[in-house]
């Protein structure tokens, strides 16, 4: 006995060292986002045709450590006028009264309230969705993917613009704007020191 275990305890140990490495090879939680290497997007279907967008000026606030997901605190506040559709006409009208309203309503804000992995690497996001005022909990699926000393968080939900009021009085219909609205987000996070 004494000699099967001289021969696999070695191994064994290194197998179990590895583990304990890769467990810890990312010990800080994320604390910070880098700007340059991170977007917030959006996609939907005017009159049967695929649109896509992106808002250029965003400002995440993170603590999250993949251990560790129910201890996470995150947000997002969105400058809705940063707004990208490609189309300056098309900017410029969707900041208007009838749609984001940011005169009134200049930011959309995300609060994550929970936390949970579904599988590796994999997490369920909880969270409460700010857009014109109104509120409406969402739940987002994140990707986590491991960079070294950063990290690459990413994922996508569906909104629905109506409960927002995106989109009011003779666009609150959805025959030209439908009225999915798929928002997508890729962070590259920075582990805290």
């Amino acid at each position: 006995m004494s000699h099967f275990f001289k021969i696999c305890y070695p191994p064994v140990l290194a197998l179990a060292t590895t583990f304990a490495l890769a467990a810890s090879a990312h010990a800080a939680p994320y604390q910070a986002v880098q700007m340059d290497k991170s977007r917030v997007g959006f996609s939907f279907k005017q009159m049967g045709v695929s649109v896509d967008g992106r808002f250029a000026k965003f400002t995440p606030q993170i603590s999250f450590d993949p251990a560790k997901p129910e201890q996470t605190k995150a947000s997002i506040e969105i400058d809705l006028a940063s707004i990208d559709t490609g189309s300056d006409e098309a900017d410029q009208e969707v900041v208007g009264k009838s749609w984001f309203n940011t005169s009134a309503f200049p930011k959309a804000l995300f609060v994550a309230k929970q936390v949970k992995q579904t599988a590796p690497n994999v997490y369920e996001v909880l969270g409460t969705l700010t857009i014109k005022g109104r509120a409406r909990d969402i739940k987002v699926a994140m990707k986590h993917t491991p960079q070294g000393a950063q990290g690459l968080l990413s994922g996508s939900f569906t909104l629905q613009r109506a409960d927002y009021a995106i989109g009011e009085g003779m666009w609150s219909k959805f025959d030209v704007v439908a009225n999915d609205i798929q928002v997508s987000f890729q962070l590259t996070a920075i582990a805290g020191k």
